[in-house]
């Protein structure tokens, strides 16, 4: 099973575009924006820049460099790198959960990004009032057909690309998505700049605010920690999903140049994604975006209606936002199906049929944890299946994951520093230095320092959700108190 040949991409290009589009994502769109403008503009960009540099590029090389030695899937690639040391196996498997944990609400996710774009192609939002465009996205979470429906188009339109094959169907599809992705973000964001009060936007965004960085809530370190996690986040790093692409890929360039590429395409949608947002809810909206569903559903439709054109803006936004979405179901769909016919033998088609019902099961509780399933609460008050299972992947299994590579990749009981680096530089392209005094500070950051800070990402990011859901759980008990206390004041009154 594990000694089948291994299917390869078509070019370079599939290769860049596919690992950049597993990269980028909703976060993308709906967070780091925010977060910009919130802490400081072009100072919390260069942070973040340089956070991005040191995280997100060395492990995403180390992913790479893992499946492409080893020819494996995430779930066999430890035992085939280091075959004497059986402790590191169980990773593989948790990867494969992590994988499947993802998409368990992120298909859900994007079903709504298909929905708002049919609403915006057919002239359903159009006319609304703010109130109206609330009341839409609340009904559309109401309603439990709708919003399984949407997610099982997305789950069975996934599988079946991926059944026609690597590089017919995944390669081809992606190719084509991302390219037109591109081009329809910068078309955006062009018409957002122009607008009339777009330029106050532009400079919130972008023009460096150090009022904004020193007094940001939390101050300068809570906006240093915040760079630094969406740093590490932005490229979904440590469930194996760069590593499958490695897999796929001969040893004709060197993986920190490719590392850098896909970085660097990430980046771009993130920077250029709040060009399109804060110019225009400047424009329109006084300024206000907000951060999340709230901002993509409610706050910029809003904005679409208000603009000239906006119907057709509003089409093109959630046509970006369903190809954003949907090139990270079809790159971890892709993760997902390599383990399964790496762990059973099956054939592409086989492992398809098999994972898409599987997929479409675990996805159910998200999709019905909004209607059906509203009064499950997993992680406290107002709380949901989609927060639980986010929570899992970005608290636990994407940091923790990376801890665990950085690890088994630069040190003797994993798979150790010189087959790491032999692997990494086999190509052209940039490479690790290997000999000096470059060689010897890179060895101990990449050892010692990288995990260190990475288990800061992992401890710092579970404090917080503590705070967060012992917070919320003090303020309903504190309002259950107060209103078992009204009766008996009404009762005391004269």
């Amino acid at each position: 099973m594990e000694n089948q040949p291994r299917e390869s991409l078509g070019s370079r290009l599939g290769f860049l575009l596919l690992s950049a589009g597993c990269a980028i994502g909703l976060g993308n769109v709906w967070r780091f924006p925010w977060l910009v403008g919130q802490n400081g503009g072009a100072v919390f960009v260069l942070i973040y820049l340089v956070f991005l540099l040191l995280l997100g590029i060395p492990v995403m090389t180390m992913e790479f460099a893992m499946g492409r030695a080893s020819r494996r899937s995430p779930l066999h690639m430890h035992r085939a790198l280091a075959p004497g040391r059986p402790g590191w196996a169980w990773h593989g498997p948790v990867c494969f959960a992590a994988n499947y944990l993802l998409m368990m609400f992120y298909t859900t996710v994007c079903g709504w990004m298909v929905l708002y774009f049919a609403k915006f192609a057919t002239g359903q939002l159009s006319g609304l009032t703010p109130a109206e465009v609330g009341g839409a996205f609340g009904g559309m979470l109401g309603d439990p057909v709708l919003l399984c429906t949407a997610m099982a188009l997305v789950v069975v339109l996934g599988f079946f690309i991926l059944s026609m094959g690597l590089r017919a169907g995944l390669e081809r599809v992606t190719k084509a998505m991302m390219l037109l992705l591109l081009g329809m973000m910068v078309l955006l964001a062009v018409n957002s700049c122009f607008l009339e009060g777009g330029g106050k936007g532009v400079a919130f965004y972008l023009k460096p605010n150090l009022d904004h960085f020193l007094h940001a809530e939390g101050g300068p370190g809570r906006v240093c920690v915040n760079a630094m996690n969406q740093a590490f986040f932005t490229l979904s790093l440590g469930i194996g999903s760069m590593a499958i692409f490695g897999s796929y890929i001969g040893k004709e360039r060197s993986l920190l140049g490719e590392s850098l590429n896909v970085t660097l395409l990430d980046t771009f949608v993130a920077v250029v994604a709040g060009l399109i947002i804060f110019p225009a809810c400047f424009a329109y909206n006084g300024g206000e975006t907000g951060a999340g569903p709230g901002l993509i559903f409610v706050t910029l439709p809003n904005v679409f209606n208000a603009m000239p054109g906006g119907r057709v803006w509003g089409t093109l936004f959630f046509a970006f936002m369903t190809f954003a979405a949907f090139s990270t179901v079809l790159a971890v769909f892709e993760n997902i199906l390599a383990m399964t016919m790496d762990r059973t033998g099956w054939p592409r088609q086989k492992a398809c049929a098999a994972c898409c019902g599987l997929v479409f099961v675990l996805s159910l509780p998200c999709a019905l944890g909004f209607n059906l399933l509203s009064d499950v609460h997993p992680l406290g008050p107002d709380s949901g299946f989609l927060d639980l299972e986010d929570f899992l992947v970005s608290n636990l299994a994407l940091p923790g994951g990376a801890l665990l590579f950085a690890l088994f990749c630069t040190h003797r009981f994993g798979w150790g520093w010189d087959a790491f680096v032999a692997e990494a530089n086999a190509g052209k392209g940039a490479r690790i230095p290997t000999s000096g005094l470059a060689r010897t500070l890179l060895r101990v950051y990449l050892g010692w320092i990288l995990p260190l800070v990475i288990a800061v990402v992992l401890v710092v990011g579970l404090v917080d959700k503590y705070d967060e859901i012992t917070t919320k759980l003090a303020a309903a008990r504190q309002a259950e108190l107060q209103k078992a206390a009204e009766p008996s004041a009404e009762a005391d009154a004269p």
